[in-house]
């Protein structure tokens, strides 16, 4: 039997130095090879998706928390805030002095004073998925590829994340944009780093619906892995939801198997465990 494999990329397939296991990367090939087909399943714009995803041989992308989706190659769907939307969010956030960032499948576009303001945020993001080195992150490090500069008004924006200073920030974009959908990350509930705003009624549940659709195919075939709050719609959406051994608590509720941590070969063993390296 086909699966159709969904797969979260940070904390599941890459750890959060951005390192990939070999053991990941075999896993995959290895599933492909035996007629499954494999699907990153992200909140990563196409613009984050590095050569070294790609390289690993995949079927295609969700990206943008559910807002895009692509099929070798051909872009099934692609939800994004019209100009007048991210005109809004902008001068919403630049009133409120909250540096942001805007996420497209073109590339980051960090606002004036993203970088300076950002250092504190991404170095306890690291530091809270456990690594020893987060004091020496830099925002670049962790945005190789962010543009400085560029005119923050577009039509092509697959949302708006942006700093917090408390969780006030987030409520009052709820808020302030209630068509919109609004959320956060780094974090869960007040402890959270970031918010965000997107397109809404969009999720990775609704996007893996509307792909599976586009190939005909079932959801009794479908498996999901993923490790954050974010995942939680996939995981009980496709038949068999893992949570990486290094997910939040309310992941772990919803999940119907529980592998290792993602720098443990905790895909590896996943795929491993459901029959799916042949």
């Amino acid at each position: 039997m086909t699966r159709i494999i969904f797969l979260d990329v940070d904390g599941t397939l890459v750890d959060y130095s951005n390192q990939l296991p070999d053991s990941a990367v075999q896993a995959i090939r290895q599933a492909r090879r035996a007629g499954h087909l494999v699907y990153l399943t992200t909140g990563r714009s196409k613009a984050e998706m590095y050569p070294e995803l790609w390289e690993i041989g995949i079927d295609g992308m969700i990206g943008g928390n559910g807002s895009y989706v692509e099929h070798r190659g051909e872009v099934v769907m692609h939800q994004t805030l019209s100009l007048d939307e991210c005109r809004a969010i902008v001068d919403w956030l630049s009133e409120r002095g909250l540096e942001f960032y805007l996420e497209a499948n073109s590339g980051l576009y960090g606002s004036e004073r993203f970088e300076e303001a950002a250092l504190p945020a991404i170095q306890a993001y690291i530091a809270g998925k456990g690594e020893a080195d987060s004091a020496s992150w830099t925002v670049r490090q962790a945005f190789p590829d962010m543009v400085f500069g560029a005119d923050p008004y577009r039509d092509d924006i697959n949302k708006i994340s942006f700093i917090l200073r408390d969780d006030q920030d987030h409520l009052d974009s709820k808020e302030a944009f209630p068509h919109l959908k609004a959320g956060t990350w780094g974090g869960r509930g007040s402890h959270a780093l970031f918010g965000d705003l997107g397109v809404a009624d969009i999720d990775k549940a609704h996007a893996i619906d509307v792909l599976l659709a586009h190939l005909g195919a079932s959801r009794d075939d479908t498996v999901a892995m993923g490790d954050a709050t974010v995942d939680i719609p996939m995981l009980e959406y496709c038949a068999v939801g893992v949570a990486m051994g290094n997910s939040s608590d309310d992941v772990f509720a919803v999940a119907d198997h529980v592998t290792d941590d993602v720098d443990a070969d905790g895909l590896a063993k996943a795929f491993a465990h459901l029959g799916l390296l042949g």
